[in-house]
């Protein structure tokens, strides 16, 4: 009986993700639709008990959650960024920008901002990269008051040439989410090193060792299985490469953990109705940030997932935190 009900669980797990599935149609790549053929491999014992798992403060069978997700953020997609801002009164990009510092990136590594939506992390990573090249210009060009003729020549074929090309690649299962990013990059005038691809942090249609830098910034708590994303961030990984994680944690005092509680039940989800028209889909994310696990706790699964050199930074008391590690 054990191959049966295994077979009958597998049909179950791909009949749950089926609206999922037809949302995608259309939009998949070639090596995205590679990657969907592998999903029934996972976890089919698990799916033979048909486990469950937190949406928020709800129970829901494992299956469901991708496409509970996935209507949330198409929910609030056209309004993600404004309600960002909202949110957290701005200091949201303080904490992009902090990720972008820790990260330090240097011109011509390769990026997976795996869950990117709209883009955010992918443009810094661009600005600072740039902004890294041309700094060392400035330096050179301070350092040579007087230089030769042969320094001019060489100086004139390097800028030539250009910076070492850095690239980003936005990864989200949402197609809403990235067509809105899509439109925020062609309004900046972002027309090369960005590309998006529609795929699932659990089950990414990357081969592996591709990449230099991966980075899932306020994204990792929606996602069904948290130990398979760490497991799929390794892979995707070169040897050396490095994993950062920015994403919302444990407030560390009493005091604000209570101000933090109070602003984000009786104020968030109204900030939803009214900016977005969304009362439901802002308080999951409240109750989603509640459900994810503390700052030690998380460190000790990425840890789990293969990373060395684990280490975390709390933002603004707790309110998130920015993991960092390496695949040595």
């Amino acid at each position: 009986m054990a191959a049966p009900l295994c077979a009958l669980a597998s049909r179950t797990q791909r009949s749950a993700r089926a609206e999922l599935a037809q949302r995608l149609a259309g939009s998949l790549t070639p090596s995205l639709a590679r990657g969907q053929a592998g999903v029934g491999r996972r976890w089919c014992g698990d799916a033979a008990r048909q486990k469950s798992t937190h949406f928020g403060f709800q129970t829901v069978p494992e299956g469901e959650k991708a496409a509970r997700v996935y209507k949330v953020f198409e929910s609030v997609a056209g309004r993600y960024d404004l309600m960002n801002d909202a949110m957290s009164l701005g200091i949201h990009r303080l904490w992009k920008d902090a990720l972008l510092r820790v990260m330090n990136p240097q011109p011509g590594l390769r990026l997976l901002d795996a869950a990117g939506g709209t883009g955010d992390i992918s443009f810094r990573f661009m600005a600072y990269t740039r902004s890294v090249h041309e700094q060392k210009l400035r330096r050179r060009a301070r350092s040579n008051q007087t230089p030769s003729w042969q320094d001019i020549t060489a100086s004139y074929s390097s800028e030539g040439a250009g910076p070492p090309q850095s690239r980003a690649v936005v990864c989200d299962i949402n197609k809403e989410m990235l067509k809105v990013g899509k439109g925020r990059a062609e309004e900046a005038g972002i027309t090369t090193g960005v590309s998006w691809v529609v795929g699932d942090a659990e089950e990414l249609p990357f081969d592996e060792d591709q990449f230099d830098v991966y980075t899932i910034a306020f994204g990792i708590r929606n996602v069904t299985h948290v130990e398979q994303a760490l497991q799929e961030a390794f892979r995707v990984l070169k040897p050396g490469g490095r994993f950062l994680c920015l994403e919302f944690s444990q407030v560390s005092t009493p005091l604000l953990s209570k101000l933090y509680d109070a602003y984000s039940f009786q104020v968030i989800p109204v900030l939803g109705e009214v900016i977005a028209g969304d009362w439901k889909s802002y308080q999951y994310l409240v109750e989603s940030i509640r459900r994810f696990p503390n700052q030690e706790t998380f460190k000790g699964m990425i840890e789990e997932a293969g990373f060395a050199r684990v280490q975390y930074i709390n933002l603004t008391g707790g309110i998130c935190a920015i993991h960092s590690a390496f695949k040595l």
